[in-house]
């Protein structure tokens, strides 16, 4: 009488499980089907977003810094491009003591024109580097170092660099000579400006 119970119920929990089994593995082929994979969502490349918004507080800034020399000899300036003005500043030092300031207008329909010539240069295509890699202090010593940076509200939403050097690429993975030139193309008579700072 045991063993014919026995016999009745190890069938019934085969088959259990064999259905539990079934159905797990059709919701996972469900799963991929329809897209509802698990895995994290892929990064979002806030800058690249940002890049082609026209609007009050969005912004190019391009920084670039000479070679790492006596205080006194240590020269940068940085390019900033908004809808409704353009501007250049040149330095001296490490404390950024202003050389020569430049402001000049602009308007919505110019700004447009030209963060999409910059999109269309890949300008924000990459992701910032993290941790120590990211780091430019002291970086390419006896060159150029490279900084890009889009604005939104106001502020830096990305930034990415590079430099002169061989090899510390960075972040910046468009085309350097076009896009340096596209920034500066943005500043009439900027010969003349940098003309009185010390950069190769």
């Amino acid at each position: 009488m045991q063993r014919s119970g026995l016999s009745r119920v190890i069938p019934v929990i085969l088959i259990m499980i064999v259905i539990a089994a079934a159905v797990a593995g059709l919701i996972s082929v469900g799963q991929s089907i329809l897209g509802g994979d698990t895995q994290q969502p892929a990064e979002v490349n806030v800058g690249r977003q940002a890049l082609t918004e026209v609007k009050n507080g969005s912004g190019i800034r391009m920084t670039v810094r000479g070679p790492i020399v006596a205080n006194e000899e240590f020269h940068s300036y940085t390019i900033t491009i908004r809808p409704n003005y353009r501007s250049i500043t040149t330095y001296v030092g490490y404390n950024k003591k202003p050389l020569n300031h430049r402001e000049l207008n602009n308007n919505k329909r110019a700004y447009e024109q030209f963060v999409y010539a910059l999109s269309r240069l890949d300008f924000m295509n990459s992701m910032p580097l993290r941790g120590e890699v990211n780091d430019t202090r002291g970086i390419c010593a006896t060159g150029m170092l490279y900084e890009f940076e889009v604005l939104q509200n106001n502020k830096s939403v990305q930034k990415l660099w590079t430099t002169s050097c061989g090899g510390s690429r960075g972040s910046f993975n468009s085309n350097l000579t076009r896009t340096r030139e596209l920034i500066q193309d943005q500043i009439p008579g900027i010969e003349k400006i940098l003309g009185k700072v010390r950069l190769p």
